[in-house]
């Protein structure tokens, strides 16, 4: 049986009574974390207004499907697409290290929106999930990541399209053929590029909510009898050898059913990109203990792995001036500076782009490339912070970065996370109920009555509406 095949024969017979305990709750706790994200993003983040009107272009606002956060109601097509955009648009979505990816935001919205065209159980669409969460960073893990990133591909994306038609699919019941089938029929979708560093652009946001999209539209087309590719990974012009020099096909499916990637992923303590929090920890902790003040700080070396260097540390001139928001969020000395100065790094502190201090610690801020950091690399996005500060030098290294999963976030803190991005859009009473329904989301009989308890009581104003 060729690595397709096995991925989609593991998908279609994964059950939530067959599964442990623990790998459930987890993969309750993920679908809490995304969904906050969602909430959020639909009423702050500058991208919103142009994903909004041009899934109205298009004629994707008018259906049954929901989007969380959002009054309004959308094709099954709009709402995968919208929710997986949206959770990825404050970077502060789950994040798998080894596979240097995102899972939860192009599957999650797969998931669930597959799950609201057939009146799907939670049960149902909680399998589908956990199933994609696998197969996406099973495929990060063979191509490896990092040599997919050096051709300048996002994993999130390219990765997370085959997650999110075997979450689909595992949703719809697809047999194990018609999965490999999906898979194969999501091939020819796979995209996402790094060249949003350049510019701060929004494609990355994009990119992910098209391949939850892609993923529901795959596994869509193969429910109603479509033929799609086989060896869709493994094969000659498959994703590992097209995407990657030098793929290891079977790392896909080492230990597949009884070790579970999802348990490997992490959630995000603060908005912006994962390859700094290890660095935002250590200022934190060092401006605590220490009682660090902006004006005292001379100067501060973030040391970084190979990859977390090409993300948030070059090229240095650039990240040192950040012009919007996607800047900061790929931005070492932009998360370190606000820490810093604020002794918080949250969604807020973009507003800090301008701020006097913020600037002044900038230029201060160097980002360098660390064998000791590399080391711990990809079993953990470590860091290692030194401020020169008072005539010392206080040095910090942050090993497991808060989230990480050998130090996950507590329910408490989840539901902190959680009423923080959207009790400003739900309120406090609704934002706890839908917090309620999603931390049991697989007691659910039907999924669409979830999905309706995310909207707000009255539609949110927003520039750009």
């Amino acid at each position: 049986m060729g690595i397709t095949a096995e991925l989609a024969r593991f998908t279609a017979d994964i059950r939530l009574d067959r599964l442990a305990p623990d790998l459930v709750k987890r993969a309750r706790f993920l679908v809490l974390d995304l969904v906050g994200n969602i909430v959020r993003a639909r009423h702050d983040a500058e991208s919103t207004p142009s994903f909004l009107a041009a899934t109205r272009a298009m004629g994707m606002a008018a259906g049954n499907s929901g989007v969380f956060g959002d009054a309004a109601r959308y094709t099954p097509a709009g709402a995968a697409f919208l929710n997986g955009a949206l959770a990825h648009s404050l970077d502060f979505d789950d994040t798998h290290a080894a596979g240097s990816l995102h899972p939860g935001a192009p599957v999650i919205p797969a998931a669930l929106a597959a799950g609201e065209m057939t009146g799907a159980s939670g049960a149902d669409v909680l399998a589908g999930i956990i199933a994609g969460y696998e197969v996406t960073c099973r495929v990060a893990l063979a191509l490896p990541a990092g040599e997919h990133y050096d051709r300048g591909f996002h994993p999130t994306a390219t990765c997370g399209a085959f997650g999110a038609a075997a979450a689909a699919a595992r949703v719809f019941g697809l047999t194990a053929e018609q999965v490999e089938g999906a898979m194969g029929t999501v091939l020819s979708q796979c995209a996402g590029s790094l060249q949003f560093l350049v510019n701060g652009a929004w494609t990355k946001r994009f990119q992910v909510g098209w391949a939850a999209c892609n993923g529901l539209m795959a596994a869509t087309l193969v429910r109603e009898g479509f033929k799609g590719a086989a060896e869709a990974l493994e094969g000659r012009h498959g994703f590992l050898r097209a995407y990657a020099p030098n793929p290891k096909p079977e790392r896909a499916v080492q230990d597949l059913g009884s070790v579970f990637e999802l348990m490997a992923t992490a959630v995000k303590p603060y908005p912006s990109c994962r390859y700094g929090h290890a660095g935002i920890d250590a200022a934190l902790a060092l401006r605590a203990a220490n009682d660090l003040r902006p004006a005292e700080i001379t100067a501060v070396t973030l040391g970084l792995p190979r990859a977390g260097m090409m993300l948030i540390g070059q090229p240095p001139e650039k990240k040192a001036d950040p012009q919007n928001v996607v800047d900061g969020q790929f931005s070492g000395p932009f998360v370190i500076s606000a820490a810093l100065a604020t002794g918080a790094m949250g969604w807020d502190s973009y507003g800090l782009l301008r701020d006097a201090t913020v600037r002044s610690l900038l230029p201060k801020v160097t980002c360098a490339f660390d064998p000791e950091i590399e080391a711990e690399f990809p079993a953990n996005m470590s860091g290692k912070l030194t401020v020169a500060a008072r005539g010392q030098s206080f040095i910090q290294k942050v090993v497991v970065p808060k989230g990480e999963p050998g130090n996950f976030l507590t329910e408490a803190e989840l539901r902190a996370k959680f009423s923080g991005l959207t009790e400003a859009v739900l309120g406090a009473e609704r934002s706890a109920r839908l917090a309620d329904a999603l931390l049991a989301t697989d007691t659910a009989t039907d999924i669409s009555h979830l999905m309706r308890l995310a909207a707000p009581l009255m539609p949110a104003r927003l520039a750009g509406e």
